[in-house]
């Protein structure tokens, strides 16, 4: 089985159990081998509330690493959050490995004043 199809199965298996509503929606995280993308959803209307990423200008501009640029992504993204009146979320690693980059837009949301 490939490295894609099994990373898919694991993303199925925790869009099962989290979902997002309104109030307290998922944070997705995709990350691709040189960007990361955040959005926050409410999976009750479809609904995309607010998305950063690593291609935003403002994080493009920085230097460093790309984990040092995911935890911009989630400062940026929980900034917008808390702009829509958003505190808390369900956080949502897309199959890929709590660690690394994903850890570190997670990071960078808690600091921005997420909860989750």
């Amino acid at each position: 089985m490939s490295k894609l199809i099994k990373r898919q199965k694991i993303r199925y298996r925790i869009r099962k159990k989290v979902s997002g509503t309104a109030q307290s929606p998922r944070l997705a995280v995709f990350r691709s081998n040189a960007e990361i993308y955040a959005q926050m959803i409410d999976d009750v209307t479809g609904v995309t509330l607010a998305a950063a990423s690593s291609k935003d200008k403002e994080i493009a501009a920085q230097k460093g690493t790309k984990s040092e640029k995911a935890k911009l992504v989630g400062a940026a993204i929980a900034k917008k959050a808390t702009a829509l009146g958003l505190t808390s979320c369900v956080f949502d690693r897309g199959g890929n490995l709590y660690h690394g980059r994903v850890k570190s837009v997670a990071d960078g949301a808690r600091e921005g004043g997420l909860q989750f």
